[in-house]
């Protein structure tokens, strides 16, 4: 998990980088401002009303206007009602959509970065931004604004009401805003580090969610339940006493104000007590006011807590909208090609399938070390290139920059004869189909996955590509056929029924390049001859890049790329490099020994 570190704090809290999610709602939000603004009028013109009544029916002993100020006192409080309402529900609704609009954001630009973010990033911090940060944040732009909205009015009207009754007591109580003014400046540098270490812990209580839920298999088998929960105890141990400590930061700060705003307020009150001599309705009025400046002066308190606090989680969100990819297409392709969620598809070039490497050196974003060097290579179409070598050799390398997953470091890779990055990525995408050695298959159904691969395809195709690859027998089997629930991830199906169901919907895309990350490393022996035999058919009429651990399965590849230890070693067909007797004749005598001596104990 990336640790960042916060060299200087946004400008206005942030709260300008919110201004182009904010403002397409201008609309609602200027509605709640003057419905906001009118219900404060209502709760100041309130105390007015109260004060006529005191000093006209009682001190006077007067009911002449009774009737019609009845009727004003009840159309005042049925207006306050309706605005009230009318600001509160566009509080609601501008919370909702700006949420909704801060985690499309997100999600949309997760979609963009590069798999350097993701290998670097937990999913428990990832999630921590798209969920929990927008969630405040659009807290911070509805109900917060509203309050505002509210209590500064109220507090301005009020001042100003009791400046025009009796300036001398209405000075008295703004002397606590200088007092505001440098508590403030004393605690907010504290709160903001202390939360900052919140949203962090947060975020690792969050992955530790994700490991427990997503490896709950792994857990069991492995009887580590209890360190499992230690771990988790740890965290939320820190957790709490983080917690409690930005608690006792926030609480003294509300109570430093709290005491300060009190102690004004009964000294003006205690100084004003001689108007009650003369109008008790004015005094009434006078102390509704200073009592209704209580929990405007506590709001503020809490608001400024708030927004200090929010900082961070705009602070961490931005900071996500503002990673770049490692890998991005120029702003000529995408004026030309559109990008991957405004594709031009009516100026993509038809894509043969052509893959030549001229002079290519790349190292990985966060490795020291060059994995190719100077690396040249044609693959002309329709050929058949496999890559071997043991686990953790680095045999996915020549893949990910086929792909464009990674860009080269030196060097140019060439699809059909030009530079791969003068056309979008998402061009060169929906022309490779991709099978993982890990399957993933997303929540829905068997059909709906499939056509991820070809959203147009027929059911005619669709059986024609499970039959293919020997999945048509596991899909009948199933209790619904196409339409059975995948679950999760997948996870109610077997890894191996997962792998046929990846390939057949690879397949079914109809890709010029087709990629097998060890395809068939999850399915039995038997599923296994069935694919090798379907894809003599597969791969004709593509290019194809086979990355394979069963040297057996590359016999008849056109060339054989070997790895070791991140570089490619040698190069050849499969009789050419037995005959060299170098590094793949020992991986390949090796794991024909190991399969006989595995037979003849079988």
């Amino acid at each position: 998990m990336e640790n960042e570190q916060y060299k200087a704090s946004l400008p206005f809290f942030g709260i300008p980088r919110l201004f182009p999610y904010i403002r397409k709602y201008r609309k609602t939000l200027f509605i709640m401002l003057v419905c906001g603004l009118a219900g404060t009028g209502v709760d100041l013109v309130l105390p007015l009303l109260q004060r006529y009544a005191l000093n006209h029916y009682i001190a006077e002993r007067t009911l002449d206007t009774l009737p019609f100020y009845v009727v004003l006192y009840v159309a005042v409080i049925l207006f306050g009602a309706v605005v009230n309402f009318i600001s509160t529900r566009g509080a609601m609704s501008t919370e909702v959509w700006v949420n909704r609009d801060l985690r499309s954001s997100a999600f949309d630009h997760l979609q963009k970065l590069s798999f350097s973010y993701f290998n670097q990033n937990a999913v428990g911090y990832i999630h921590s931004r798209v969920m929990s940060d927008t969630g405040r944040i659009g807290s911070l732009v509805s109900w917060t604004m509203m309050d505002s909205i509210w209590h500064t009015s109220y507090l301005i009207g009020s001042v100003v009401i009791m400046l025009v009754i009796n300036a001398r007591l209405a000075l008295m109580v703004m002397v606590i805003l200088p007092l505001i003014v440098l508590l403030f400046s004393l605690f907010q540098g504290r709160l903001i580090r202390a939360n900052r270490q919140i949203r962090e812990l947060n975020s690792r209580i969050t992955g530790d969610f994700n490991e427990g839920i997503t490896g709950a298999k792994t857990i069991k088998t492995l009887v580590i339940e209890d360190r499992m929960g230690r771990d988790f105890l740890e965290d939320t141990s820190e957790m709490r006493r983080k917690g409690i400590h930005a608690a006792r930061l926030r609480g003294l700060f509300a109570l430093t104000m709290h005491l300060a705003s009190s102690l004004a307020l009964a000294i003006v009150l205690w100084k004003g007590g001689y108007i009650a001599e003369s109008e008790v309705g004015t005094f009434s009025m006078f102390m509704t006011y200073a009592q209704g400046m209580m929990e405007p002066v506590r709001w503020i308190v809490d608001a400024i807590s708030d927004v200090i606090t929010t900082q961070v989680n705009i602070e961490r969100l931005t900071r996500l909208l503002g990673t770049e990819p490692d890998v991005k297409d120029s702003e000529a392709v995408i004026a030309k090609y559109g990008d991957s969620f405004d594709p031009k598809r009516e100026n993509w070039e038809p894509i043969r399938g052509d893959i030549e490497f001229q002079d290519v050196s790349f190292r990985y974003p966060d490795g020291d070390e060059y994995v190719l060097e100077h690396f040249s290579l044609k693959i002309p179409f329709g050929s058949n290139i496999a890559i071997v070598g043991e686990t953790g050799a680095g045999k996915s390398t020549l893949v990910n920059l086929v792909c464009r997953f990674f860009e080269p470091t030196e060097g140019r890779v060439l699809i059909d004869g030009r530079d791969a990055r003068e056309r979008s990525q998402l061009w060169l995408h929906s022309a490779i189909g991709y099978v993982l050695q890990t399957p993933h298959l997303f929540s829905g159904t068997v059909r709906e996955n499939l056509l991820y691969g070809n959203p147009n395809a027929t059911e005619e195709q669709i059986w024609e590509a499970l039959k293919l690859v020997s999945a048509d027998t596991v899909v009948r089997w199933m209790k619904n056929g196409l339409d059975s629930d995948v679950g999760e991830g997948g996870d109610l199906l077997s890894t191996g029924e997962k792998q046929l169901i990846s390939f057949a919907r690879a397949i079914l895309a109809d890709p010029r390049i087709i990629v097998l990350d060890e395809a068939t490393a999850s399915v039995d022996t038997l599923t296994e001859q069935k694919i090798q035999t379907a894809m003599e058919k597969v791969i004709a009429g593509r290019t194809s890049l086979v990355i394979a651990h069963r040297l057996s399965t590359v016999k008849n590849a056109d060339l054989i790329l070997v790895v070791h230890d991140g570089k490619i070693v040698e190069q050849g067909t499969h009789a050419d490099l037995l005959k060299a007797k170098g590094y793949y004749y020992r991986l390949y005598t090796r794991q024909y020994e190991d399969e006989a001596t595995h037979s003849a104990l079988a």
